[in-house]
């Protein structure tokens, strides 16, 4: 029988695989790792690979021990790899970025966005409390250097309006705009010939791209007057006061002879709301889904177009109600009387906030700027006033007109218009929080008929006027913002982006008990109503129940720390110390002197009936 042969010295070596195996083509992305003359590669070196050689085998021993497999060198701990510090970022060339960075913010624009007031130090409160508003005001500034740095993306300016040579703006003429104007604001200026059925009030959307008008004889529309598409149109049959829109150009509220009625963007009556009757003005206020009436009655009716209800109906006391206004920063409604007082009403109290006595006469037009700052108000005193209404409520300018304004307005960069009879006089001031200068006017055009209504037109330079004889929109450059926000009024939204807004401004709708002179005062802390309420509980239970904590029963083993007993030892400790603090009170109180009795006298039955 033949036999395996045994590994011998006999044997020939095998081939090594690796030997075998052919070299790997080097890629331009990878690093050699052969060292040249020149220096070796920056990469870190390889371990070379030793090729493995058969050694002759010793004489097989039997009785030899078998050798330890671990092995005898002793193992030095590896030294840990030294993080390199970043250094300059380059680019694939190789250059260095000279402007590392984010790009500095000048103080003054970042100011202009902050909404905290840093000169007033934090209170003094719990370290969590604290954090939480080191928190806020850290991301508060934060956010205002992001605006800050993404205004310079507004490419649009505000316009303006210069004489040469000294000319006066005043006696620029409306065709002289047009001509110098590009052909797309060319088109913004028209006029509506509709005397049949003029004077007409006007009013339009929050985007600025629809108008509504109506006319004292029942003449009602609403078109998109920037490409002039008609949406609907209706007549009434009965006198129009005052029209408005609601959240959207989709509602319509149109105050009739009698009653107020809401209409869609197709003409179709949806509402009739009775209780509001006899209605001379109205005004919607847009965050809180109200639509506020005066009537002739005098009442102001506060009603809730998201559910239907009237929210409240304050009686003014001061006779018919013709004028009305909102300030648009903290939704007050400002109401002109004939005695030559202005007041303020909220909702949320049956009173007025304020009464301000403007003129000697009665009062004919009121309004207030978009920051809530200056309230202007003409009498029939022929009298222009501008006050300020940041809690002094005093007159800063005033001017005398030949025949007194009838109807006022502001736009959205401060700009005045005011109507007297047939002539609109724009004013204009140093900027959006200036007061205007009643000086000079800014402009000046006249009409065809009698002014009956005035409104700047949102994020364009445009004033709407209604008159006798139809509808004029005026350019007036510089007198609204030129960027506007797609996430709030956006002109160029779709309807699905419409209903969508419409579902976000409902759930992010402002109480109506929250309207109130200062919008500030919300976020404050009450500290004169916290300390009445503390003293008039301290006084009512005799001691302070904050002072002390509650008594916590220790846990006991082998079930005394059931339920029942807990509640029992808690209850037993309570009766203890409302039984010291009654016999502490008992001490403190006078005491009545008893009677001295005789020395030597007998006791007597009757002695029990003596107190």
């Amino acid at each position: 029988m033949e036999t395996v042969p045994k590994l011998g010295n006999n044997v020939p070596p095998k081939k090594d695989k690796l030997q075998g195996k052919k070299k790997k083509p080097r890629r331009y992305w990878e690093e050699e790792t052969t060292q040249t003359a020149a220096g070796a590669s920056p990469g870190p070196p390889r371990k070379r690979k030793r090729n493995r050689e058969l050694r002759p085998q010793k004489p097989k021993n039997t009785h030899s021990t078998k050798k330890s497999r671990i092995s005898k060198k002793p193992q030095v701990p590896k030294k840990p790899r030294e993080r390199r510090s970043p250094g300059p970022q380059r680019s694939l060339s190789g250059a260095q970025d000279p402007f590392t960075g984010p790009a500095p913010v000048p103080v003054e624009v970042v100011q202009k966005f902050c909404r905290i007031d840093k000169s007033k130090k934090l209170p003094r409160s719990e370290t969590k409390i604290r954090s939480r508003l080191e928190a806020a005001e850290a991301q508060e500034e934060e956010i205002s250097v992001k605006a800050a740095r993404s205004e310079l993306l507004l490419a649009e300016e505000p316009g303006f309006l210069e004489g040469e040579d000294g000319e006066d703006t005043a006696k620029i003429r409306q065709a002289d705009i047009v001509e110098a104007v590009d052909v797309a604001s060319a088109a913004k200026h028209f006029d509506l010939n509709l005397r049949q059925f003029g004077p007409y009030r006007l009013n339009y959307s929050r985007t600025g791209r629809h108008l509504a008008f109506g006319g004292r004889r029942g003449h009602v529309a609403a078109l998109d007057w920037v490409t002039k598409k008609l949406m609907c149109e209706i007549n009434v049959m009965e006198a129009v006061r005052d029209i408005r829109f609601l959240h959207s150009e989709a509602l319509l509220a149109v105050a009739q002879n009698r009653w107020l009625h809401i209409y869609d963007n197709q003409g179709i009556e949806l509402h009739c709301i009775r209780r509001c009757d006899r209605i001379t003005q109205l005004e919607f206020l847009p965050f809180h889904f109200l639509l506020a009436t005066a009537s002739e009655t005098g009442f102001l009716t506060y009603l809730d177009v998201s559910v239907g209800k009237i929210v409240a109906a304050l009686n003014a006391r001061a006779g018919r109600l013709n004028i009305m206004t909102q300030n648009p920063y903290n939704a007050v409604i400002h109401l002109g009387h004939s005695n030559g007082t202005v007041s303020l009403w909220s909702p949320a109290m049956k009173e007025p906030l304020a009464k301000i006595l403007c003129h000697r006469g009665g009062v004919r037009a009121v309004a207030v700027d978009s920051t809530g700052t200056h309230m202007a108000t003409s009498g029939l005193d022929h009298q222009l006033k501008i006050f300020d209404l940041r809690g002094t409520f005093q007159p800063l300018s005033a001017r005398t007109l030949p025949q007194g304004a009838g109807h006022l307005a502001f736009s959205q960069r401060g700009l005045l218009a005011a109507g007297t009879g047939d002539v609109v006089n724009i004013w204009a001031g140093q900027g959006k929080a200036s007061p205007p200068s009643l000086e000079q006017p800014y402009l000046t055009h006249r009409l065809l008929g009698h002014v009956h209504g005035l409104q700047f037109c949102p994020f364009e330079d445009v004033l709407g006027v209604g008159h006798s004889g139809g509808i004029t929109s005026m350019l007036v450059p510089g007198a609204a913002e030129p960027n506007f926000d797609g996430l709030e009024s956006n002109p160029y939204r779709s309807r699905k982006q419409r209903q969508e807004w419409e579902v976000k401004a409902l759930l992010e709708k402002v109480p109506a008990e929250l309207i109130c002179l200062d919008p500030r005062a919300l976020a404050e802390v009450d500290v004169i109503s916290l300390e009445q309420e503390e003293k008039e509980r301290l006084e009512r239970l005799g001691y302070n129940p904050d002072t002390k904590p509650p008594f916590q029963p220790k846990p006991k083993q082998k079930g005394r720390s059931s339920t029942a007993s807990l509640v029992k030892r808690k209850r037993k400790v309570m009766d203890e110390e409302h039984r010291d603090k009654v016999r502490q009170s008992l001490e403190q109180q006078p005491q009545k002197q008893e009677k001295a009795k005789p020395m030597g006298a007998r006791p007597s039955a009757l002695d029990r009936f003596v107190r």
